[in-house]
């Protein structure tokens, strides 16, 4: 069964996404991501809605790993901001790497390293474009690597040796 979704006023954006930040807040992350589509149904280019949708995405990599990932980002592709689009890549990368750990999947600590670096990588691009005084994309840097340094089992794949067989 199918309903059609009922249209918010553009009068009420502003009340519909602080009334979203609550819920993200309460840790409830789809009915966020629920909220952000209403205002991105009546205000596209919504940059607040864009950023917060992807952020409550990512609130629900538990459930959904690979696929929300790619739903994250293609939200993020929308976003204006170059320093936004790849501080949030980061945040992405690392909440799905932490995710990864949470699930526990056969190499997740080899998945869940190759995500971290991924991520200081995005906040490296980051870091290069940002304000004067923003240091937020340092201080994500810092924490992954913190984790990879406490967390010895977080390392690459080995890579693989190929030997052939003369039978």
């Amino acid at each position: 069964m199918t309903f059609d979704i009922k249209p918010i006023s553009k009068e009420g954006v502003p009340a519909a996404l602080e009334k979203a930040q609550r819920y993200r807040l309460l840790n409830e992350p789809a009915a966020a991501e629920s909220i952000y589509l209403d205002v991105l149904a009546v205000d596209p280019q919504n940059q607040q809605a864009l950023v917060a949708l992807a952020l409550s995405i990512t609130d629900q990599f538990r459930d959904e790993l690979s696929a929300g990932v790619r739903r994250a980002r293609e939200v993020l592709s929308h976003v204006r901001d170059e320093y936004k689009r790849n501080y949030y890549g980061g945040i992405v990368c690392e909440r799905y790497a932490m995710a990864q750990l949470r699930h526990g999947a056969p190499r997740a600590a080899e998945s869940a390293y190759e995500w971290l670096r991924e991520a200081m990588e995005w906040y490296e691009k980051a870091e290069a474009i940002r304000s004067p005084g923003n240091d937020e994309s340092i201080l994500r840097w810092n924490t992954c690597a913190r984790i990879l340094a406490r967390n010895p089992s977080l390392a690459p794949a080995p890579a693989d040796v190929y030997e052939p067989s003369f039978d």
